[in-house]
């Protein structure tokens, strides 16, 4: 058994493991401390991660690839981390965040938008002030005075990402567009994109509250919806139409 204790989204995690890779992947949030939870997997749980990746390949149309058990570890703790959050508020979205000059910015859409190339122009556009918090699977931390996004080590396959928690200043969904434009929308109109984009738990109570924690989001954070090309103008317009 390996053990490490890290601390994610302002919450020290203990995570005991069979294989050593997951603290190699986890590095980055090493923490002392006394846990308030902890992740431990099981040779169920890993068997359970191939079967769900063997049925994916399957739905593909392509063979079962055989993934290392290691890997499939990290899947678990991964599944773990998300089903476990929402009962410290929090939750985990998938979507690419920036941060700029301390507010951060969340741009969230289905795989394949283009949301890492979005956040990439950010960075080109604004230099050493636009800081990656998360290029995939950020943590949202719904508090009575605002909403943190937080990175994690799931953060994409380049692995850009920091571990940081920064104050959420808009979410933007992003859609493929000829010309770059962003307006204000309600939380009527982007709850179907963010309902789809949460990590929704198994878990029946853990789904209440992610459920739960959505609608607090609307109510916290401005949304807007970005058409936009993949060209510099369009974190232009997207940041001049966000920063207030």
């Amino acid at each position: 058994m390996y053990t490490g204790t890290y601390r994610i989204a302002e919450r020290i995690i203990a995570i005991e493991s069979l294989y050593p890779d997951v603290h190699a992947y986890w590095d980055a949030y090493r923490w002392e401390g006394e846990p308030e939870l902890t992740l431990c997997t099981t040779p169920a749980g890993i068997a359970l991660e191939r079967e769900k990746s063997a049925s994916e390949d399957r739905r593909l149309g392509i063979a079962p690839r055989a993934f290392p058990e290691a890997y499939l570890e990290e899947l678990a703790l991964y599944r773990q981390l998300a089903e476990r959050m929402p009962a410290y508020d929090t939750m985990l979205m998938h979507g690419s965040a920036v941060a700029v000059d301390g507010e951060a910015y969340l741009f969230t859409a289905k795989s394949g938008t283009g949301k890492s190339t979005h956040t990439r122009l950010w960075r080109e556009l604004l230099g050493s002030r636009a800081v990656m918090v998360n290029d995939d699977k950020p943590m949202l931390r719904l508090t009575d005075t605002g909403v943190l996004v937080c990175g994690t080590p799931y953060n994409g396959k380049h692995r850009l990402g920091e571990n940081l928690s920064v104050p959420l200043k808009a979410v933007c969904i992003l859609c493929r567009g000829a010309e770059n434009t962003i307006c204000p929308i309600t939380g009527r109109e982007g709850y179907p994109v963010l309902l789809q984009q949460v990590y929704r738990p198994a878990n029946a109570r853990a789904l209440e509250q992610t459920l739960g924690l959505v609608d607090r989001l609307l109510g916290q954070v401005k949304l807007y919806r970005l058409s936009c090309t993949p060209e510099l103008q369009a974190a232009q317009v997207a940041y001049n139409g966000m920063k207030g």
